[in-house]
């Protein structure tokens, strides 16, 4: 079994700053991608970061130049530091990885952390 905790969410103004972590721990043999995903009621789940274990990172076009994705792969942990930060950013975001497990590929999500951005 595999357990995504995360952590970092929280109240913050518009044009402030978070840093969302996520680490993974359980039965893991190698990380293949961690990423962050945010779902707002009503709207389908869409990526917002992801970086692979070679660190190739994609981003939502409405993250580029704001958000970075980054990992430390001996920790199976990955971040996101979030700046300027705008109201539209507000949902609960989701971590989420691929991985090689003992017998196969699969994924996992984490609980989520909320983010509301607001004065």
């Amino acid at each position: 079994q595999v357990q995504l905790v995360e952590s970092g969410g929280g109240l913050v103004q518009p044009g402030g700053s978070l840093r969302l972590s996520c680490a993974a721990s359980g039965n893991i043999f190698r990380i293949k991608t961690m990423g962050w995903y945010r779902q707002t009621p009503g709207k389908e789940r869409e990526l917002v970061a992801r970086i692979t274990r070679g660190d190739t990172t994609m981003y939502a076009d409405s993250a580029k130049g704001r958000f970075t994705i980054t990992s430390e792969n001996a920790k199976n942990t990955v971040y996101l530091q979030m700046n300027s930060l705008k109201p539209e950013d507000t949902t609960v975001y989701y971590c989420h990885t691929d991985f090689m497990g003992d017998w196969g590929d699969f994924a996992s999500w984490g609980q989520g952390t909320q983010v509301t951005v607001s004065s």
